[in-house]
């Protein structure tokens, strides 16, 4: 399933823990309904020490969401739905380019 949230997009956490917390998208996993949000989901890993870290310890790290828990924001900061409109231009291949937009406002992410 094709998700409609992509790389360095603002969005909102809608429900969990981190309920209200607003971050960019770091990394989207398609496959497994996933996004990584930056300063979300923050849990703590116990490392031996290894070369990158010889004191080993606890390490505080940011791990995955499923998508249906984040919201896009619009320019105006508030959750949206995301819909998808094709613009009159034109691509190279002689298509014409998929635009989002907000659906709150209208306007164009």
């Amino acid at each position: 399933m094709k998700l409609k949230i992509k790389k360095n997009d603002q969005v909102i956490v809608i429900a969990g823990n981190d309920k209200g917390k607003i971050g960019r998208v770091l990394q989207v996993y398609p496959d497994k309904m996933r996004i990584l949000v930056e300063g979300v989901n923050i849990r703590v890993k116990a490392t031996r020490p290894n070369n990158n870290n010889p004191q080993g310890g606890l390490v505080h790290k940011e791990m995955p969401i499923h998508y249906s828990n984040v919201q896009l924001i619009d320019s105006e900061k508030k959750p949206t739905r995301i819909g998808i409109q094709f613009s009159d231009k034109l691509n190279t291949k002689g298509k014409s380019i998929k635009i989002r937009y907000a659906k709150t406002n209208g306007k164009e992410i």
